[in-house]
């Protein structure tokens, strides 16, 4: 039991209270949380490095990342390893524009430049859907 302004009130009449209040707090805090743009549209480039070349391609994605931070069309963007010489690029995109203009921007030209001597074979392009993301607010 708890007191309350002179009163006696049960465990579960606080939370029962507390419970009916929850979803009114929870809309007030998305509300003052960032609006996000629903991400709808995914890419994912698999890449495979030439023999002996798999500490280059590292490199050279590594690299890119301050390309691809100049298009404020993608939304996310990761360079994964994926096995000893297998790589990849996944993004997320808004809208089919992003996701062009990511495909024949500065990161994709550059890319295409290294092929010949980075890759073993031509990057395989797949282009996706997203269903559903989470995304989160790293700004501290």
């Amino acid at each position: 039991m708890a007191r309350n302004s002179n009163k006696v009130v049960s465990l579960g009449a606080v939370l029962a209270r507390n419970i009916r209040a929850a979803p009114q707090a929870a809309l007030h805090k998305r509300l003052a949380e960032p609006k996000w743009k629903p991400v709808k549209l995914a890419s994912m480039i698999r890449l495979e490095a030439r023999a002996g070349k798999e500490k280059e391609l590292g490199d050279f994605l590594r690299g890119s990342l301050s390309l691809v931070q100049q298009e404020p069309a993608t939304a996310a963007w990761f360079a994964m390893r994926l096995s000893k010489s297998t790589f990849a690029v996944f993004n997320i995109f808004t809208d089919e524009k992003g996701r062009q203009a990511h495909l024949t921007g500065q990161f994709a030209k550059s890319l295409k430049e290294q092929t010949r001597e980075l890759l073993a074979k031509p990057p395989a392009i797949e282009k996706m859907d997203v269903l559903a993301a989470k995304l989160i607010d790293f700004q501290v």
